[in-house]
């Protein structure tokens, strides 16, 4: 439902609670609105961003929801695109306090890549992750020993301090699946990845036996693709799909590299990638296999 002057009422009858939304799915909801509200008048990125004292590539930041929201900003906005009616206005400025508040990792900002903090709230809104990983054990699934190995080995020029914090980091992340919780994560691993020697032999098995207890909880599914499947997934990386709540959000396919990261929205991109980890979750044997898997693995080492 829209009001006279084309503004949803994103508090309501979108079903978004902005109470229990966090900051960068409510960056992502009010981003998407304006960019509606200002397709809807004729108005350019160029002219929007003229009137906010900016660029059209701020326009197009603040519509993605990839930087902080100023309320002077989207107050302008606002009034160039019609919206007078002082309770909308309050309703979506109150919005966007919200949407600067602080999260969890920002005492953490020195040890976590620019591009990197914005997935992290994107997971932390998730309802569904679904990943996909060929070399590792996802970060939401690893053992604090088997992170503090791979960290060691990516970071080999941090102090002991910066290494801590970045485990910490990790850690922290993993609360978001700890029980009672409505989220869901799908991980689809690649058998390699169940064999790939991380720390000592202490340190995999402990990881392994992790992930065994891991894929008995409801709201995790895990599979693997064993090295006999016919799948051959050729010049892919790490691949995670997330999936939110809220209807007015596309799903974001996130893919790291190894000094950045790409954020796909766009329907054409994302269409693909849902379509490889649906394919892959067909040719992996059933999640009820997983843990028979991962003994089968365990006992050989």
């Amino acid at each position: 439902m829209k009001s006279a002057h084309g503004l949803s009422d994103l508090t309501s009858t979108t079903g978004v609670d902005s109470a229990q939304s966090g900051p960068t799915a409510l960056r992502l909801l009010i981003g998407t609105q304006l960019r509606q509200l200002r397709e809807s008048r004729g108005i350019s990125r160029e002219d929007a961003g003229y009137a906010i004292r900016g660029s059209h590539s701020k326009i197009s930041r603040m519509e993605s929801g990839r930087t902080s929201l100023k309320l002077r900003d989207v107050a302008d906005l606002l009034t160039l695109y019609g919206v007078a009616d002082e309770a909308e206005r309050a309703a979506v400025l109150t919005m966007v306090r919200q949407a600067n508040a602080h999260s969890w990792w920002h005492d953490y900002r020195d040890v976590i890549p620019y591009w990197a903090e914005a997935y992290l709230g994107l997971e932390q809104d998730a309802a569904l992750i679904r990943t996909f990983e060929v070399q590792l054990i996802p970060g939401l699934l690893q053992t604090e020993d088997y992170a503090r190995a791979v960290i060691k080995q990516g970071h080999p020029h941090d102090s002991a301090e910066q290494i801590e914090r970045r485990i910490a980091v990790r850690m922290r992340r993993r609360q978001i699946l700890a029980p009672p919780t409505s989220r869901k994560l799908w991980a689809v691993l690649d058998e390699a990845v169940l064999h790939r020697r991380v720390g000592g032999e202490a340190t995999m098995r402990a990881q392994l036996e992790h992930l065994a207890i891991l894929a008995g909880q409801p709201h995790i599914t895990l599979q693997v693709v064993p090295f006999s499947s016919g799948c051959a997934i050729g010049g892919v990386g790490p691949v995670t799909i997330l999936r939110f709540t809220q209807t007015e959000l596309n799903d974001v396919v996130y893919l790291e590299h190894l000094t950045g990261a790409q954020y796909l929205t766009k329907e054409s991109e994302v269409r693909d990638y849902r379509h490889l980890m649906n394919e892959l979750g067909v040719h992996a044997p059933p999640p009820a296999e997983t843990p028979g898997i991962l003994r089968r693995i365990i006992d050989g080492l």
